[in-house]
């Protein structure tokens, strides 16, 4: 049986939008309303390993997503992300964008944004 086989993206997964080479659906267990996913078609475990062809596909997902959120959702801003390998918190070898619509007061000091993943590095702390 390949990897592949038991993907939960690799199955029926429902659709928001769609290209020939990926497709883009709501995230099952949202960080905030409007959290999307933008998936490649084909089974390849990390962005690195997209062809151009496929990259160019999920880009033009994203800013299609970002119409619709806009429109459905109001969002006060966007952090956009993908995880990579183990330490980089992947934890579906299939890849997948996260887009995360930010609402303001989601949280209380949002500066540093995708820094946050590692907390304590999230504030910029300048040296002298």
């Amino acid at each position: 049986m390949s990897e592949h086989q038991n993907c939960i993206f690799c199955g029926e997964v429902t659709k928001v939008i769609e290209n020939d080479l990926a497709f883009a659906h709501y995230d099952s267990y949202p960080v905030n309303p409007g959290h999307c996913l933008i998936i490649p078609r084909r089974h390849v475990a990390e962005y690195f390993q997209a062809t151009d062809e496929e990259k160019a596909a999920i880009w033009a997902l994203v800013d299609e997503m970002k119409v619709i959120i806009d429109r459905e959702f109001k969002p006060d801003g966007y952090n956009v992300g993908i995880n990579i390998g183990k330490a980089g918190g992947q934890s579906v070898p299939h890849i997948h964008i996260h887009m995360i619509p930010r609402y303001d007061g989601d949280m209380e000091d949002p500066r540093g944004g995708v820094r946050g993943v590692i907390p304590h590095k999230q504030k910029y702390v300048r040296k002298v």
